[in-house]
Parts: C-alpha cells; structure tokens; sequence
C-alpha cells in the first residue's frame, strides 16, 4: 500500500490565541494531553515510519518532554515552527529522512479516524496528491467587504478541507520551494503548481479545536464512542 517511506508531519506551532489563555496543545481531551492524542495514533499507525512535530517556541519544551514520557520511538524530531503554518510545514518536511510520502496533519485535531490515513495515501497514490474532506451541510454566502451577498454556490460542489493531506514527497516539497504567497493549506500549494488534488470522504467528527467550546465538544464525541 506505502510504496515507500511515509513521513508524518504534525503541525502545532500556533499560538492557541482563541483559547481564553488555555494552551491548547496540553489541554485535557479524553484524559491525555491533545498534542499526546494526536502523536499517539500516529505512533500506533503501521504505515508511519517517520514523525517529525512542529511546535511553538513556547510548546517545544512541553513538547519534548511528552515525547520522553509517552516514549514515542518514531518521532525523529521535534523543531520549531515558523512566522506561518506553511513556513512550519516546510520546517517539519526539511527534518523527514528519505520519505516517499508525506502526511501533514493539524496538532489541533485530536480525533482523527486512523483509516483516513490508510485510505489517504491509497488515494494519494493514484494521483500524488490527497486530501480529506467532507461536504458542506449548510448553505454558503458569497460576501462583499460591506457585508452584501455577492453569490451563493452550489452546495453540493462544496466540501470543508480538513487534514491528513497526503502527498508525495517530492510534490510537497517542490510546492514549499516554489509557492511563497500566503496560502490557507498545503493542498492549495500543490493546486497552484497545476497538479490535480483528489478530495475523499473525511469524517465530521475530526474536528479542529480552536476556541473552548471545540474542547467540550471534543469530549462529547469521544463520550459517545
């Protein structure tokens, strides 16, 4: 299935800034620290050889002495992030040692199902480039600066982007070379050196946690496994 090396990078180098003063990344989700639930699944993932987590500069201590604790054997490095995500992306891809494939995730997504990287790089390998994704569920306005409806899509053709996104090595990596304007995820990088992106069906419970609120939330999901 891996046709080579897979490399996990773990992108939590942000500054937790909605989070009411909380620190995200050590904060309780299920009785493990966030950050420990996401490095453990992929810890426990057969098809991972490689971890490399990008932390903050006020995380990377935090960051390694869980590391030390959890006794993560496949986590290479832990380094320091940059001013952007995609800058902390390119420092985690710089660190992955002879890998094929390349998967970034989001440190902040905590329940992600251990299949969709299974069936992530099954997708990514028939194009290069995977990403998971789930469709919209609510009607989306196109908005003006000044707050009038300029467009409304159509829903069907919508999906919300959420990570793994797995790529192939030298893809990704030729992306972060030559791709420097600020862009939202690394698939839009890929899509900006013309190569095809292939969405699969992600999972509405890999929810990202940004403000409290997705916390408690977090908890009640996993309260109804």
């Amino acid at each position: 299935m891996k046709d080579g090396k897979v490399g996990a990078v773990i992108v939590a180098a942000g500054k937790s800034e909605r989070m009411g003063g909380v620190d995200k990344l050590m904060a309780n989700v299920g009785g493990r620290p966030l950050l420990g639930r996401v490095v453990d699944l992929f810890q426990e993932c057969e098809l991972v050889d490689e971890i490399v987590v990008v932390l903050g500069e006020g995380t990377l201590e935090q960051g390694r002495a869980l590391a030390s604790e959890f006794g993560w054997s496949k986590v290479s490095q832990i380094c320091l992030g940059g001013s952007r995500r995609q800058d902390s992306v390119k420092e985690g891809l710089k660190r992955l040692v002879d890998c094929q494939w390349a998967v970034i995730h989001d440190g902040a997504r905590p329940l992600l199902d251990m299949a969709l990287i299974e069936k992530g790089l099954i997708e990514a390998k028939e194009v290069g480039a995977a990403v998971t994704a789930v469709p919209v569920k609510d009607t989306i306005k196109l908005v003006s600066s000044d707050g009038f409806v300029q467009d409304t899509p159509r829903r069907e053709n919508l999906w919300l982007v959420q990570t793994p996104q797995i790529f192939r090595f030298d893809l990704i990596w030729q992306a972060h070379e030559e791709i420097s304007e600020d862009v939202s995820d690394d698939a839009t990088m890929v899509e900006k050196l013309g190569h095809k992106v292939k969405l699969y069906m992600g999972s509405y419970e890999n929810i990202k946690i940004t403000t409290p609120d997705d916390l408690a939330l977090a908890e009640i999901i996993l309260g109804n496994k």
